[in-house]
């Protein structure tokens, strides 16, 4: 190891310590760790939607952010459609690839290994057919997801490896997409 390698400070953008004293707080408090995240979706036209986040419930109390953001829906022409932001599913897909990205990046950082870029492709499988009520056999949802990711920093392949393996391993969306939820509707 060189003089300066060993002198270089890591830094991926990640508070370490704070995820870590807040593990350790959570820890010794497991009730504060109950989360529950919100989001209202108002229906703007069509199949257009905009949903709007701010407030969730964290640390045993309302937490507000001070601010809103919106995330806008549609579906693309070829659904007949005004194609007016991302589809619904496309947003799951990008909640997927920024969760596991986060992770990467934090992960690496508590390991020391300095990023100097990643960058996640995700391509879900989906057959139409079972949407639209063609074929009732077939599932709505995705048959299948594929995760590539193009990482470049000063660590060994095993090395990235290790950090993606982890990273999918705390993924908050892996673990959502891939184990049932029970999801409750109800219409007031």
């Amino acid at each position: 190891m060189t003089n300066t390698q060993a002198t270089a400070i890591v830094d991926n953008g990640v508070n370490v310590e704070a995820i870590l004293g807040a593990r350790e707080a959570l820890d010794a408090t497991p009730e504060a760790a109950q989360f529950k995240w919100r989001v209202s979706s108002d229906w703007v036209n069509g199949t257009h939607t905009t949903t709007k986040i701010n407030k969730f419930f964290g640390l045993g109390e309302e937490q507000d952010r001070g601010k809103e953001f919106a995330v806008d829906m549609d579906h693309p022409e070829v659904f007949a459609s005004e194609d007016n932001a991302p589809t619904p599913v496309e947003v799951v897909l990008s909640g997927l690839a920024g969760c596991l990205s986060a992770g990467v990046a934090t992960i690496a950082q508590n390991r020391e290994i300095q990023l100097r870029s990643v960058r996640a492709t995700i391509e879900g499988d989906m057959d139409l057919q079972g949407i639209l009520g063609i074929d009732e056999d077939v599932r709505n949802g995705f048959g299948a997801i594929r995760v590539k990711f193009d990482i470049d920093a000063d660590a060994s392949d095993e090395d990235i490896n290790a950090l993606v393996a982890q990273s999918q391993k705390r993924s908050a969306v892996f673990d959502i997409l891939t184990n049932p939820t029970n999801v409750f509707v109800e219409v007031n």
